[in-house]
């Protein structure tokens, strides 16, 4: 399946650790926010952005494709047979930025859903994904690992998320779910080799993209 989604809906401190790295208060809900379809990018595409807007950070996160659609879902089971793929993506994230508008209390937009700013690997079926509560990936940088994510952590499982979610807005056939990142995120630099990794039933899947050299 490779319908253009109508948009990417992601997590914001959807993991306890990483919202107290970035000095934020744990929520008692999920945190949503969108990107739209032209932040999408391959792993072919490599990683770029306006230097002159400051860091770029990266946020691994494991990815979802919605197949079928949901609107005000509230079985958990329902939900997550919507879950028609799997994979994992990086939320790019202009870092001071964001800073600049939380400091003054406006929407996170121009640093969170910029062109280019949602890098998503191959799909992968979900029958790889054992159980949904104990799903396990890893990021790397240079060979360096900075990001461990298992959905144990989450502060909302997979299936609350999707239900939570579809409350607010209906997901439609082809939409992306961004399920948040765990700590460790960090800067970009120019040069860097990034390693994505899902343990699967089968296997490992493992997925290298570059940052772009200036």
């Amino acid at each position: 399946m490779n319908t253009r989604p109508s948009k990417i809906v992601c997590v914001g401190r959807s993991y306890a650790d990483h919202a107290k790295e970035l000095g934020n208060a744990v929520p008692d809900r999920p945190v949503l926010f969108i990107k739209p379809p032209s932040t999408l990018i391959g792993l072919d595409d490599g990683i770029s952005w306006n230097k002159a807007l400051g860091s770029c950070h990266y946020e691994c996160e494991l990815c979802l494709r919605i197949d079928a659609p949901l609107s005000h879902e509230t079985d958990p089971q329902k939900a997550l047979q919507a879950i028609g793929a799997v994979t994992l993506g990086l939320d790019l994230t202009l870092r001071d930025l964001q800073t600049e508008l939380k400091n003054k209390g406006q929407p996170w937009e121009r640093a969170k859903a910029f062109d280019r700013s949602c890098m998503l690997a191959d799909w992968v079926d979900p029958s790889e994904i054992e159980d949904w509560q104990q799903a396990k990936y890893s990021f790397e940088v240079n060979g360096e690992i900075r990001q461990q994510g298992d959905t144990a952590f989450l502060l909302f499982s997979i299936a609350e998320l999707l239900c939570d979610m579809s409350q607010a807005f209906s997901l439609e056939a082809g939409d992306v779910v961004m399920t948040g990142t765990p700590a460790g995120v960090g800067a970009l630099h120019s040069g860097d080799e990034l390693t994505l990794t899902l343990k699967g039933k089968s296997q490992d899947f493992i997925w290298i993209t570059f940052v772009k050299a200036d």
